[in-house]
């Protein structure tokens, strides 16, 4: 039997179902998981704000076809005692990981107990958070674990915003800012499209960008290698462009992934 698993930590919106629609197309046994980790967040992060609206998560589930709802409590995935934790290595130093330390540990632990628990043939991950999703392709390619990982496009707004938990945080004023992000991505990407190959160029064109929004307030924005998350752009591996802003108290991450050729790998719209 073929077993797809979806891991969320909850406040479901149409990228998570994308997943769960992709993982019933695929497998005979669906099964999603809905855990606030806590061990991802640092302090003063917004674990105790994070939205936990169960019942509504737990009929769009049902409504995508979802066979299992797995929702854990923090004691069960880390009872009493609990020491152990995964280094997740040099792809969680940069981006994400140098701005929330310890945070990609937390992921990567929490991820590879689900695992464990659920043992799927496929686990579907999406692309909007892309530097956890080559974490897990990493860890579970070196810890020779049996799951597929399985890339899903970033679904988005009309505008571009890419879909997250999070942008129930926004403003009406601040949500209207907040696609200034893929916008910057996408203008360097362009660039990189028309051959330029300096990082920092590229790096300059989307700042540019994102500062002709006064409410954003810049976290980092980097130009790496999609595959290895450094500077030093491997032979025909294309370009991982990602930032992380701030509108207000919210942070928001996107990237934009090019192929070698220049063509941006998709994103999918709003159902």
């Amino acid at each position: 039997m073929l077993t797809g698993f979806v891991p969320t930590m909850g406040a479901l919106h149409e990228g998570h179902l994308s997943l769960i629609r992709q993982a019933r197309t695929d497998n005979d046994l669906v099964i999603v998981s809905i855990f606030v980790n806590p061990t991802q967040f640092g302090a003063g992060e917004d674990l105790d704000k994070y939205p936990r609206p169960l019942e509504r998560d737990l009929d769009l589930c049902e409504a995508q076809g979802a066979d299992i709802v797995f929702t854990p409590q923090p004691q069960d995935i880390y009872p009493s005692g609990y020491q152990t934790y995964v280094d997740p290595g040099s792809l969680a130093e940069g981006l994400c990981g140098a701005s929330r330390p310890g945070h990609f540990r937390g992921v990567a632990t929490v991820v590879l107990k689900l695992l464990n628990i659920t043992v799927p043939t496929r686990a579907y991950f999406g692309m909007k958070d892309y530097q956890q999703l080559r974490i897990i392709q990493r860890m579970v390619e070196d810890l020779d674990m049996p799951t597929q990982i399985v890339p899903m496009p970033t679904v988005r707004e009309k505008d571009g915003l890419a879909m997250s938990s999070r942008n129930a945080y926004l403003s009406a004023e601040e949500r209207v800012a907040a696609p200034v992000l893929i916008r910057a991505l996408r203008h360097a990407a362009q660039i990189w499209a028309h051959g330029q190959r300096d990082v920092e160029t590229l790096k300059k064109a989307a700042l540019e960008v994102i500062a002709t929004e006064p409410l954003v307030r810049v976290d980092y924005v980097q130009a790496l290698d999609p595959v290895t998350l450094r500077p030093e752009l491997g032979p025909g591996t294309g370009l991982l462009l990602a930032g992380a802003i701030f509108i207000g108290k919210t942070r928001l991450i996107d990237n934009v992934v090019v192929n070698g050729d220049g063509a941006e790998l998709p994103s999918a719209p709003a159902q």
